[in-house]
């Protein structure tokens, strides 16, 4: 199978490491990987703050870009969100300002076929144990888009259960935001900053060495504040865990 990486503006510009490990999973399960280099920001970040027409732009561009792929993977919930929740609204609100229905048109061959890595692993390629090994404790942290917008559940954790050496242990209040949210972490910076403390408190409260999340956005925010508290834990997106080998241990 020949998929698509898309990496998103976040990952490409601070976690590039999340990326490499994306190709090394993936590589290993028999998936011949492409990056398409024309690839840009899918526009959510313009969506979410209400540049909407703005947006359609790169929405366009994203489908002229990888249209032509099987699939189309991402280590991002919310960037893949974007295109299968907003992409399509996209579309209806233009046919809605009578603006035809050529947006819709445009957008619509890429929404099925982009996947959030879980997503894929477990729907697609039909695995959970992926070969991976992670000697260390771990908690998982679903993030907003991915829990309530791509209806991950339990995708993530059947995954990180059948990785060799890792232990799992519950997140208390798991499904409770981190306080990222984007721009609202800007906007709202106070009421962000108490519950990214809220969820740091209650990951330091499981005893794991690692707090996991299937999206860096959120856990950049989440690694600030434990950085701010002052705690032992990392955080680590779940695509370098899985991509975790006794012969290429992750750092």
């Amino acid at each position: 199978m020949r998929v698509a990486l898309f990496l998103t503006c976040v990952n490409d510009t601070l976690y590039p490491d999340t990326g490499r490990a994306v190709v090394r999973l993936l590589t290993r399960l028999g998936v011949e990987v492409d990056f398409p280099a024309a690839q840009t920001c899918c526009g959510q970040a313009h969506y979410n703050t209400g540049y909407r027409h703005e947006a359609e732009p790169l929405a366009r561009h994203f489908s002229d870009v990888f249209g032509g792929y099987e699939a189309i993977v991402t280590p991002s919930g919310s960037c893949g969100a974007m295109v299968r929740e907003l992409y399509p609204r996209m579309g209806e609100r233009a046919r809605a300002e009578g603006r035809g229905e050529t947006l819709a048109a445009t957008l619509a061959p890429v929404v099925p076929k982009t996947y959030e890595l879980t997503e894929f692993l477990v729907d697609v390629l039909g695995v959970t144990d992926v070969g991976a090994y992670y000697p260390r404790t771990v908690t998982y942290h679903p993030t907003c888009h991915g829990l309530r917008g791509l209806g991950l559940g339990e995708r993530p954790l059947r995954l990180l259960r059948a990785v060799r050496g890792l232990e799992l242990v519950e997140l208390p209040g798991a499904e409770e935001c981190c306080g990222f949210g984007g721009t609202f972490a800007l906007k709202n910076s106070d009421v962000s900053a108490a519950m990214g403390a809220d969820k740091v408190r209650n990951a330091e409260s499981t005893g794991a060495e690692v707090l996991c999340a299937a999206d860096n956005s959120c856990l950049m925010h989440i690694g600030g504040t434990m950085a701010r508290l002052r705690t032992g834990m990392r955080p680590v997106h779940i695509a370098e865990i899985l991509a975790s080998t006794e012969e290429e241990p992750a750092v």
